[in-house]
């Protein structure tokens, strides 16, 4: 038996389901693009057409295909190569007017810095097109801002059950399948708003059954993972404080995460004494997880997420409607913007902590302040030298440690002085191993070929009697005494 989802995938966009309004602007941006000429994503949960809509719209335009899978294809290069090449030239094979529509599918598996590359790639493709693109992600918030802001954007909502049981009837009848209204329902029901999953599911129990009936239709637990935006609406606007709790059971999110984007988009819909309350459950929330945080026990996850959601929920005061733009933490995007300067200063305290026999949080919190307001912009450029010297920092870690510009003339000639002061002192406590090797080896040999003169523990009492005639006392003079250690160990202190 074939693949009922591909069998039966829409060819032309009247036939795409449950996204009307979406499917209108996806034509519409079809038919001007040669008067804006931009990109457009086209974003929502798994399985609600998104791919199938962009297929049948080029059906519609009679453009040929060229599809890309982000998931399979993330590097720079094979971006240039495929997509890079189909935005930019017509073929043989284009349709009307020489287009063809480049499909970039799972557009938002671009993660971190090994996906770089390729992230930054489609940004540029999607900027100097001359083709029609069409971008397709789940997650619309996982793109980078740069590729989000370059191209005009259509959400595709979940797939209503009024419009997934439709679709399932009509297979049916294609198909020759005696059905029961109710089991279609239950299968729409199920699949919360996925209609590929819909088909799937219709397909797996008439493989099984020659009629089906309620009873047939045991599709299990499904993994129906909702949406944190679906969320936030849920628990800002529509359940009480236990529908609100529950479905956060359903939310793919850390409890730190998830507290996050709530405190962020609570204030987007509440006000006055409901913010306060709000804000209330959330700092009760906050102090469990830093319990659990400091006692490693995960048992209080469960009082944070009572605060933070059948709380947050229970402080609404009044209906909340309508539709809210509700963005992630600004946090992260925080943690973005300072992840550079983060790196720069924990490599310093890592260096200071190692030297110093302390902790890297104590480097960080106690040592590193301190440095910071003893050479304030090298006022103090001896200690700062210095500084630099013992932990072996560059001209960035200078500029960090003192809030001085890394390229200054002042930064520069303060880490050269230091790299010649290592030098020194490395030379300084090597003893023998770069100097003076070809004396000693010459006064030995010239010890050896002598013949011996005398017992050598004559003329050390020889030596004693002499000190004692003069009135002194046999003294040994101490390494700590004379100022000179045998290391460069001292570190914090050595120049202090």
């Amino acid at each position: 038996m074939s693949d009922w989802t591909e069998k039966y995938r829409p060819t032309t966009l009247s036939e795409v389901r449950g996204n009307n309004k979406a499917r209108d602007k996806l034509k519409e941006w079809a038919d001007t693009w040669d008067e804006h000429r931009d990109a457009v994503i086209v974003h929502g949960s798994p399985g609600i057409g998104k791919t199938s809509a962009a297929h049948a719209l080029a059906n519609d335009m009679g453009w040929p295909v060229m599809e890309l899978n982000a998931s399979d294809s993330r590097g720079a290069d094979v971006i240039e190569r495929i997509a890079g090449e189909a935005a930019k030239t017509g073929t043989l094979t284009s349709g009307g007017a020489g287009r063809r529509l480049v499909i970039l599918d799972e557009a938002d598996n671009f993660h971190g810095n090994a996906d770089y590359g390729g992230s930054r790639e489609v940004t540029r493709v999607v900027k100097d097109a001359n083709q029609p693109i069409v971008l397709v992600a789940n997650e619309f918030y996982d793109m980078s801002q740069s590729l989000r802001n370059a191209c005009e954007t259509i959400e595709f909502r979940d797939v209503s059950k009024r419009s997934i049981v439709p679709v399932l009837r009509d297979i049916c009848r294609r198909e020759g399948i005696e059905f029961e209204e109710e089991a279609l329902e239950s299968i729409a029901e199920d699949t919360s708003g996925d209609l590929r999953s819909a088909v799937n599911d219709l397909q797996a129990v008439a493989e099984e059954a020659e009629r089906l009936t309620v009873e047939d239709v045991v599709t299990g637990e499904r993994d129906t993972t909702e949406g944190i935006f679906d969320y936030l609406d849920t628990l800002i606007k529509e359940e009480d404080a236990e529908g609100a709790l529950r479905a956060s059971y359903d939310v793919d999110e850390t409890p730190d995460d998830l507290l996050n984007w709530i405190e962020d988009n609570v204030p987007k819909d509440y006000e006055g004494e409901e913010l306060a309350d709000a804000y209330e459950f959330l700092a009760n929330a906050d102090r469990w997880l830093g319990r659990v945080r400091s006692t490693q026990n995960y048992s209080y996850w469960r009082y944070a997420t009572d605060n933070m959601t059948a709380g947050v929920a229970a402080s609404r005061q009044e209906p909340k409607g309508g539709w809210t733009r509700y963005g992630p933490p600004s946090y992260w995007s925080k943690l973005g913007r300072t992840k550079g300067t983060r790196n720069t200063r924990d490599a310093i305290a890592e260096r200071i902590a190692e030297r110093e026999g302390t902790s890297v949080a104590t480097a960080r919190r106690e040592i590193l302040p301190f440095l910071s307001a003893m050479t304030h912009h090298c006022k103090n450029r001896e200690l700062t030298v210095q500084m630099a010297a013992v932990y072996e920092l560059d001209e960035k870690e200078v500029s960090f440690v003192t809030g001085s510009g890394k390229d200054t003339n002042k930064v520069q000639s303060i880490v050269e002085d230091a790299e010649e002061r290592r030098t020194e002192a490395t030379v300084e406590h090597s003893g023998s191993a770069f100097f003076g090797g070809e004396d000693d080896g010459d006064e030995s040999r010239d010890q050896t070929d002598d013949e011996p003169t005398g017992d050598s523990s004559d003329d050390e009492q020889a030596t004693i009697a002499a000190s004692s005639d003069d009135g002194g006392s046999t003294e040994v003079e101490s390494t700590s005494e004379t100022g000179e250690t045998d290391d460069d160990q001292s570190g914090l202190n050595d120049f202090l």
